[in-house]
């Protein structure tokens, strides 16, 4: 099993600013989005880090993890469709009050879904498939991806229904860590922003 699974979500766009449903819409990093994964590159550079020295490194395909990905360190890291964003069909670049305006007060992504889009099941199943590759190797993994699906990688490493993702903050250029406790999956840090600080 690998030591511990990193997770990194994408550096800010314009629409994790205004908050719309960034899907499958291949938004590009603002120069602030550019600065924050050189602040994360430079961490992972430090001690415990030490630049991950032989991690397998994958990444979404979409620029804005792609281009986070490198400019943390890592140009050479494997572009994997399992790591992009949740396809919010007809509630792409719509903010959440946007959507509530279409489908009442109560919508609620983790419960409702998104028409048009996947459905939870499937971007479970996609989470499913990274958590599977990640246990098999025999060291550290690095993924950089976005928020929905990285909550969802989260739950899935723990077990848990993907719908726990709601209660799985993740912030831009934020690193998580995955790994085990007494043999069982466990969190050891979840959303760390303190490279931004």
């Amino acid at each position: 099993m690998a030591p511990r699974i990193l997770l990194v979500r994408h550096g800010q766009t314009e629409w994790s600013i205004s908050g719309q449903h960034t899907g499958r819409t291949d938004i590009p990093l603002l120069d602030t989005g550019r600065a924050m994964a050189k602040l994360l590159r430079d961490r992972l550079q430090r001690a415990p880090w030490n630049g991950l020295p032989g991690a397998e490194v994958c990444t979404s395909p979409l620029s804005r993890a792609r281009e986070t990905c490198e400019l943390a360190g890592f140009p050479d890291a494997e572009e994997w469709d399992a790591l992009r964003e949740w396809d919010y069909g007809e509630y792409e670049g719509l903010t959440p009050a946007q959507i509530k305006e279409r489908a009442g007060d109560d919508w609620f992504i983790w419960r409702d879904g998104v028409p048009g889009g996947e459905a939870l099941s499937e971007v479970a199943a996609r989470a499913d498939r990274v958590v599977t590759w990640a246990r098999s190797a025999d060291r550290d993994v690095l993924v950089f991806g976005h928020g929905h699906i990285l909550r969802v990688l989260g739950a899935r490493w723990l077990g848990l229904d993907p719908a726990f993702a709601a209660r799985l903050r993740l912030d831009p250029a934020s690193l998580s860590v995955l790994g085990w406790a007494y043999g069982d999956p466990a969190v050891e840090r979840w959303n760390d922003a303190g490279h931004l600080e």
